[in-house]
């Protein structure tokens, strides 16, 4: 870091001009990002239901129908007048652009598998060309035919209908969230850093991660499938890191100048202390985030490899144009000061007085707060995890309005069927495998080349309809559920048929509670290895800062309470249906989902390790200059208290703002990790880390003798 201050000093304009001149000049391409980014990616691409879609679409030339839509007829559906309007219909639909095929009741026979309850509604089944984003020909059916359609109130639905909703209900959401949140962000930042120039700081860091990023989520987009969701995450994250080093710059840098240091030397000490902090933590964040790349699914995956270039470039911004315009503006950074007196850090002042109150009764502040976290991490006893349907969109949501109908008025999920391909079979097998699948608890039919099967029965006269499942060496084998496919309960029906007996070469299961499953399953695989990967990373890492054994090991574990505390508060909160007035209505499912929670604690580890490496470096400084463990506490504390305390206060806003959307997932990510960073950053940091290191004493800084020769030669000394 020495070399880098002593640059960044002699060549301050060079260094801030240069690095933000790079990051406006990737912006030619990195706002190309946007048109290639994908909605969805929950599902598994390598799992056994995928391979079972592959055969579908390149042997059976069958696809998933991206659009269902219901027809409700007040006549019925075999009226004359209804008939006469399905046949209008789907012409009309044929004729718009991107579809590419349009099947229903009328033409596939009339099966009252394919009609309502009470008969008057009645299935049409619509394949978009997937050579085209299919978001667009999904909003022109839904704008055309939603609504009354001559003697039919038609409903659509169906996974392109929802991706397109979704998609703008978000648009519309985030401009909404950051309307109301960027004012009052930027109101707050004024009194947390003490003037308006200060104020601006933060921008320049999240400005040049935020706008770099874009650049490498476009690259990604020319290699493999990217979420659309991770501008979200670039966002939050570049705005979180960009206030988070700023303040740490900023107030080490007024420290410098109030012990009398000229500017260049001032900011020359900034980055060998608050930037060497600052490398390190975004080190620990990006190598956290990292873990998501475990996970199969791109939904995941984007965000991994979006969240590490937003950490690199913050860092980046954070010390090298950052100290530069420092270096600029000198004293200037004060101007425009909104808070009276010295606006340089304290020995002395509230957070030294928490952190002796702590220390002088470290076991009992210790056992009232592990049981307040364990009260809450007891609401998470009953999760079920699952993962997002149209559900997470308003109820009054045209897809949400469209789905609850085929939930409430159809027996069978015909347009999401559990899909069996297996490979030489003989007649007998089919026949004999087709009956024990009917029989299974929530199979309402099957149909293969032996014939439709119903409880058990079958029904050979039938068998002639379905002499195309044959194909090359495969077999298809389709049933029907009468349960919502993407649910726990669709889990649970797959595995069942997959443990089915059957004495096939081969067999694989797929279809829509197939994918689910799958997904699902990518998740809980994955966690062992993520989970190792973030834990033996974090403290290898926190070793080679710090030189102790016991801080790393304390540090995962405070940071694992934290987020058992947060699962279940967002467990009361979005399974239990609780806090509506606060985060406004969302429809409960009964699920939390999977997915996300990855993400919220991922995000709220890595954030949660920023505030300790905040913490730790300012302990450790006070500790090597001689200090005794109280005191390094009590004035690291004082020292960084107001950082952290400040930093997660806006962080948490701005994550706050993103429970105005009306998609649950976002309320649900907003919510989460402003909880986590807040719980951290106070009853953690403040309550928990100064008991324990009361209690651990000299301890603290404890590790064998062979591990002190390799600090000695690899550690990061402060």
């Amino acid at each position: 870091m020495k070399k880098l201050s002593a640059l960044v000093v002699r060549y301050s304009k060079l260094s801030l001009y240069g690095f933000l001149g790079l990051v406006l000049l990737s912006t030619i391409w990195g706002f190309q990002a946007f048109d290639g980014l994908k909605g969805g990616g929950y599902d598994d691409p390598g799992s056994q239901s995928a391979s079972v879609t592959k055969v579908l679409q390149d042997t059976y030339g069958q696809s998933i129908a991206e659009v269902v839509i219901i027809a409700d007829f007040a006549a019925g559906v075999d009226a004359p007048s209804s008939l006469k309007t399905a046949r209008s219909l789907t012409k009309e639909i044929k004729a718009v652009a991107g579809v590419d095929g349009v099947s229903s009741y009328y033409s596939l026979g009339q099966p009252a598998s394919l009609r309502s309850t009470d008969s008057k509604a009645a299935y049409f089944f619509v394949n978009l060309d997937d050579k085209i984003k299919q978001s667009v020909p999904a909003k022109i059916l839904q704008d055309t035919f939603d609504k009354q359609y001559k003697t039919a109130r038609v409903y659509v639905a169906g996974l392109a209908p929802i991706t397109a909703e979704l998609n703008g209900v978000i648009s519309t959401d985030l401009t909404r969230a950051e309307s109301f949140a960027v004012p009052l962000t930027v109101l707050l930042l004024v009194f947390v850093f003490g003037s308006l120039v200060a104020a601006g700081l933060p921008f320049l860091v999240a400005g040049a991660s935020i706008l770099g990023s874009f650049f490498v989520i476009w690259v990604l987009t020319l290699f493999t499938d990217t979420s659309v969701f991770s501008i979200n995450l670039i966002t939050g994250l570049g705005l979180g890191l960009g206030i988070d080093y700023a303040l740490l710059m900023v107030n080490r840098f007024r420290e410098e100048r109030a012990a009398g240091h000229a500017v260049p030397q001032a900011v020359e000490k900034t980055i060998q202390t608050a930037g060497r902090t600052v490398f390190f933590s975004g080190l620990t964040v990006g190598v956290v985030l990292v873990a998501m790349a475990f996970f199969p699914q791109y939904f995941l995956r984007s965000f991994a490899w979006a969240g590490l270039s937003a950490v690199v470039l913050a860092i980046g911004g954070a010390v090298i144009a950052l100290p530069a315009l420092l270096n600029l503006l000198g004293d200037r950074i004060n101007k425009g000061k909104v808070l009276r007196g010295n606006l340089a850090p304290k020995e002395n002042g509230a957070w030294e007085k928490i952190a002796r109150f702590v220390m002088k009764r470290p076991t009992a502040v210790l056992l009232v707060v592990l049981l307040g976290l364990g009260g809450l991490m007891s609401l998470a006893s009953g999760v079920v995890f699952g993962q997002v349907d149209d559900r997470i969109l308003p109820k009054d949501n045209r897809v949400v309005v469209a789905s609850d109908v085929i939930r409430d008025r159809f027996d069978g999920r015909e347009g999401s069927p559990i899909e069996v391909l297996v490979t030489e079979a003989s007649a007998k097998q089919i026949s004999e495998y087709t009956i024990a699948l009917s029989k299974i608890k929530h199979v309402v039919r099957v149909q293969s080349t032996a014939g439709v099967a119903i409880n058990g029965k079958l029904n050979t006269a039938a068998a002639p309809l379905f002499s195309n499942y044959a194909k090359g060496k495969f077999e298809k084998i389709s049933a029907v559920g009468d349960l919502e496919p993407r649910s726990p309960e669709g889990f649970a029906l797959t595995v069942e048929i997959r443990k089915l007996t059957n004495d096939f070469a081969t067999i694989e299961v797929g279809g829509s509670a197939a994918i689910y499953t799958d997904s699902m399953l990518g998740i809980s695989n994955n966690i062992p290895l993520a989970l190792t990967w973030i834990v033996l990373s974090t403290l290898v890492l926190l070793f080679l800062f710090t030189g102790s054994v016991i801080l790393p090991i304390k540090a995962v574990i405070l940071n694992v309470l934290s987020l058992g505390a947060t699962l279940g508060f967002l467990t009361w909160v979005f399974m239990d249906g609780n806090l509506h007035w606060l985060v406004g209505d969302f429809q409960t499912t009964g699920t939390i989902d999977a997915s996300s929670m990855v993400l919220v604690a991922v995000m709220a580890f890595g954030l949660s390790m920023d505030y300790e490496l905040f913490l730790l470096s300012r302990i450790k400084e006070q500790h090597d200059a001689g200090l005794s463990t109280i005191d390094s506490v009590s004035i690291g504390l004082q020292k960084s208290g107001r950082i952290i305390t400040a930093a997660a206060l806006v962080l948490a806003f701005s994550f706050f703002a993103f429970t105005t959307s009306g998609v649950s997932i976002m309320k649900m990510l907003g919510l989460g990790i402003a909880f986590a960073i807040l719980l951290d950053a106070t009853v953690v940091r403040a309550l928990l880390v100064p008991a324990l290191m009361r209690l651990f004493g000299e301890a603290n800084w404890w590790a064998p003798r062979w591990m002190k020769k390799l600090y000695a030669r690899f550690g990061i000394g402060h």
